[in-house]
């Protein structure tokens, strides 16, 4: 099962549409937040078979998804949030501890437009950084896929775009 994880796309969607195209088919996509009406077009972009995650970001003022979801892939349960609930700005503790206290060992946020993969006290924390806004050092536009394994492992991989198109 191959899965794309993004964020922060602010309806700015040229980078997602190239991302898309070049990783499908997919089997799941996850989007963290902040796609600000963009929402209603993802589905189109995508492969018929593609399920779609998405939560509610900050900047998604009339969006109708939902704050936050807990969603089961393999051996693994996750929290999918925006993050900034969380204080993610200030670091990932919260947004780790909300996931432990669930019952999660992997949780998914957005919200600082900055790529993040470690484990913390036993909970994956990742953030795929940002399609349109990146923050990082050196600003590349960056996403995040998934494979699961027919074990039920997740393998996690960071990528980059190297050129930033801004409608």
């Amino acid at each position: 099962m191959k899965i794309l994880i993004v964020s922060d796309t602010h309806r700015k969607d040229d980078n997602l549409k190239d991302v898309i195209a070049q990783e499908k088919p997919l089997d799941m996509l996850i989007h963290l937040g902040d796609a600000e009406g963009s929402e209603h077009f993802i589905p189109d972009w995508v492969n018929s078979e593609c399920r779609m995650e998405m939560v509610l970001g900050n900047n998604d003022f009339f969006s109708m998804l939902d704050k936050e979801r807990e969603i089961q892939l393999g051996t693994h349960k996750i929290l999918l949030t925006h993050g900034h609930y969380y204080g993610v700005s200030m670091g990932p503790e919260g947004v780790v501890d909300e996931a432990r206290s669930r019952g999660c060992d992997i949780v998914m946020y957005g919200h600082t437009h900055k790529p993040f993969l470690a484990k913390i006290d036993g909970v994956i924390a990742l953030n795929p950084g940002s399609l349109s806004y990146p923050r990082q050092e050196g600003r590349n536009p960056s996403y995040m896929t998934a494979v699961l394994k027919e074990n039920g492992e997740l393998l996690f991989q960071q990528k980059y775009i190297s050129i930033h198109r801004n409608n």
